[in-house]
């Protein structure tokens, strides 16, 4: 059924206001979709990694998310431009759900890599193709008009994720089912919603672009990505110059170089073509946005980490403790969105931005166990607005900077050099993290082991089964460290029973590990700055992508008459 307000224009005339809310109804259920697992998994994950035994595990539930949909939404990009948009916004939505359900069969962390590996499948084409669809029918000066209506969904799913998965993760079984699978098999009913709505209400005429697809450079990609984010993620375990390690970086090597002679090759009809980073305004933001990607990522991989095993929060209170940086999200982009629609001028807001986002880091890095969580939150509301300046303003000036053609492949663009720094980022952060922390932890209990407030607790008959470890470790030479670390990254959740005077070296030991995360997150941010400066200044059109294409179809059929 096609409702009025659904149907096509006429090639000649713009969307009304009506049908583009219309469209836009159909595309918000597809990016609640994914915006919602996103809050739900990163609050439910360490309970997930603690019942598989595998903490130490966790980034490959993540980064194996995030390999598959960055390698695939350059070509959701590609192909939607040639083939239209709908087919692949509904092949996504249904891919993700097919992923989410094989996550409930999970029996351990690397099985649920995989399985998360083919949920990102789907999710690199919801955000890029949504935000494509954006491109194609809301003029760059007016698309702050409609951009509350995707804060509201980032909002709802930022307060709704964390109090889902928080129950979820809570729960010991729910219908006869382990309570944190709930948090993927949710996903179900939602998904076959956002088909029925998208299906209703997205319909818009496609001319079909007759274009080879450039498989060769997804699968080059694939070579060069994997392999890089497989000795960031293993490096610690292998060792940086093991055979594994020296391996992975020659394969890895070898594809890249393959990528971009592919693409060299393919000219125009690559999957990223190399010509469009040639426009100053792409080259600098899609620089840029890589390092964006590894600080952001890297940073909300840690503090929900921070919040839970430091701070001793549930999934639901971790969630929710990390509302202040969604509130610095939504307050940024509404910011940056009414100005530029008022002014026509972005430049400003990512330059801010990435200077707000250096400095938050750089203050994250003196955040230790026993910080008050008030001065934490205030840095969080600094995230957040560093994180909402960029967002929308270089997605902006990416499509604002192309061809109206091109608008798939230049946001697939935008979405792709962020989620390449976000994989790099997650992997090699949460690499450093784990390869800290035994370490960290061992430091820790040498310096709180002597004190008479420990040495109280081990003699408390409640924590005797402790003090039995920690006796046995120093009698085989660990002298306590390896008590200290055996365990805590196969499973963190004794500590939340464990006696408070004797978690207090575990406690400082990963709050030390994740001040080095954040430190050089802020290095890599002032390299964003510095880059950032580069970005153009450059008008907005006033008339949709899909508006132009229309006319110069309409024009290019009167000249054959």
């Amino acid at each position: 059924m096609t409702s009025a307000a659904a149907a096509p224009a006429a090639p000649d005339e713009p969307l009304t206001h009506r049908q583009i809310l219309t469209i836009l109804f159909g595309l918000m259920s597809g990016m609640f979709l994914a915006a919602l697992d996103q809050t739900i998994v990163a609050t439910a994950i360490r309970t997930i990694a603690d019942d598989l035994k595998g903490l130490e595990h966790q980034a490959w539930a993540t980064t194996a998310y995030l390999i598959t949909s960055t390698i695939v939404t350059p070509l959701y990009g590609k192909l939607s431009d040639i083939y239209g948009r709908k087919k692949f916004f509904v092949a996504a939505i249904s891919i993700f759900v097919v992923g989410s359900v094989l996550c409930t069969f999970s029996t351990s962390m690397l099985q649920l890599a995989a399985f998360r590996a083919v949920q990102g499948l789907g999710a690199g084409g919801l955000f890029s193709l949504a935000l494509a669809i954006i491109g194609d029918i809301v003029p760059p000066r007016e698309r702050a008009k409609y951009q509350g209506y995707f804060l509201a969904v980032f909002g709802t799913s930022s307060v709704l994720g964390p109090v889902i998965g928080g129950f979820f993760a809570g729960a010991d079984s729910i219908l006869g089912i382990t309570g944190w699978r709930w948090v993927f098999l949710v996903n179900v009913p939602i998904g076959i919603a956002a088909l029925l709505l998208v299906s209703r209400t997205l319909h818009l005429r496609h001319t079909r672009l007759n274009h080879r697809i450039d498989w060769g450079g997804a699968a080059l990609l694939s070579v060069a990505l994997v392999p890089l984010l497989l000795v960031a993620e293993q490096g610690r375990d292998w060792g940086w110059t093991s055979t594994n390690a020296l391996l992975c970086y020659v394969i890895g090597a070898v594809g890249a170089l393959g990528f971009f002679w592919q693409e060299h090759r393919m000219g125009d009809e690559a999957i990223l073509p190399l010509r469009i980073f040639t426009n100053r305004t792409v080259g600098v933001a899609s620089a840029a946005s890589v390092l964006i990607g590894i600080a952001m990522f890297g940073g909300l991989a840690s503090l929900p980490l921070y919040l839970q095993i430091v701070k001793g929060a549930t999934p639901t209170e971790a969630g929710l403790l990390l509302l202040p940086m969604t509130l610095g999200i939504m307050s940024g982009s509404v910011i940056s969105g009414q100005i530029i629609s008022r002014t026509g001028r972005y430049r400003i807001f990512p330059v801010i931005g990435v200077v707000l986002l250096t400095v938050s880091l750089f203050v994250f890095h003196y955040v230790h166990y026993d910080t008050p969580l008030w001065q934490t939150m205030i840095v969080m509301v600094f995230f957040g607005l560093g994180l909402g300046f960029n967002f929308q303003p270089l997605t902006l000036a990416v499509q604002n900077a192309v061809p109206p053609q091109q608008i798939g492949v230049a946001t697939s663009t935008a979405t792709f050099t962020r989620q390449i720094g976000g994989t790099i980022g997650t992997a090699v952060f949460l690499s450093i993290l784990f390869s800290l922390v035994p370490e960290k932890i061992a430091s820790a209990m040498r310096t709180v082991a002597p004190t008479p407030e420990f040495q109280e607790a081990l003699r408390d008959p409640a924590n005797a089964e402790f003090a039995k470890q920690l006796a046995q470790s120093s009698q085989s030479g660990g002298g306590g460290s390896a008590a200290a670390s055996s365990g805590v990254l196969q499973d963190s959740s004794f500590l939340t029973t464990l006696d408070e005077r004797l978690a207090r070296p575990f406690l400082m030991g990963f709050s030390e590990a994740m001040d080095h995360v954040f430190l050089v997150g802020a290095f890599v941010m002032v390299a964003a700055v510095v880059i950032m400066w580069f970005l153009p200044e450059v008008e907005l059109r006033s008339g949709s992508a899909y508006q132009e294409r229309n006319d110069a179809d309409a024009a290019a059929k009167a000249a054959t008459h």
